[in-house]
């Protein structure tokens, strides 16, 4: 007899708990459902609806208009001086001709503009058909090239 319950075959399938069966039962009321008796459970209410007080798109109307919504500009591509001694002398730097070189991605100059700026040391002498900062375009001109634009 005393092999008898430990021989009883084990039992894998738990039954399930019975939920809403009264307050004294630990699972009455809601029955572990969250929140089934308050507003979400009685119909559609909107996404930016916040209980009553102003929904947060309103309480910033500067935010909503007046040129706020508009797409940011594009930069303009970044070259320095030091990276145009690639050019022979007198060549044009053009858009087409840094793409030739190899400077600029394809990508980016159908979107972008071009700017040299006066970073490095330049050697040779050209005609720059881009934009120029003020300190590239007095280094250009000082070794005798031209700037177009």
């Amino acid at each position: 007899m005393s092999n008898f319950l430990s021989n009883l075959p084990k039992i894998t399938e738990k039954k399930k708990k019975r939920l809403g069966r009264g307050l004294g039962s630990g699972r009455g009321a809601k029955s572990g459902r969250g929140t089934t008796r308050h507003q979400k459970a009685r119909g559609k209410i909107p996404l930016h609806f916040e209980g009553g007080q102003a929904r947060m798109v309103k309480r910033f109307p500067l935010l909503r208009g007046k040129g706020r919504n508009k797409p940011m500009p594009e930069k303009p591509f970044i070259l320095n001086l030091k990276s145009l001694n690639v050019f022979k002398d007198n060549e044009v730097v053009n858009i087409e001709s840094l793409l030739k070189k190899g400077l600029i991605d394809e990508i980016k100059s159908k979107r972008q503009t071009v700017k040299i700026l006066g970073e490095g040391k330049l050697e040779r002498k050209l005609v720059v058909k881009v934009l120029t900062s003020k300190s590239a375009k007095a280094v250009i001109e000082k070794l005798g090239g031209k700037i177009e634009v």
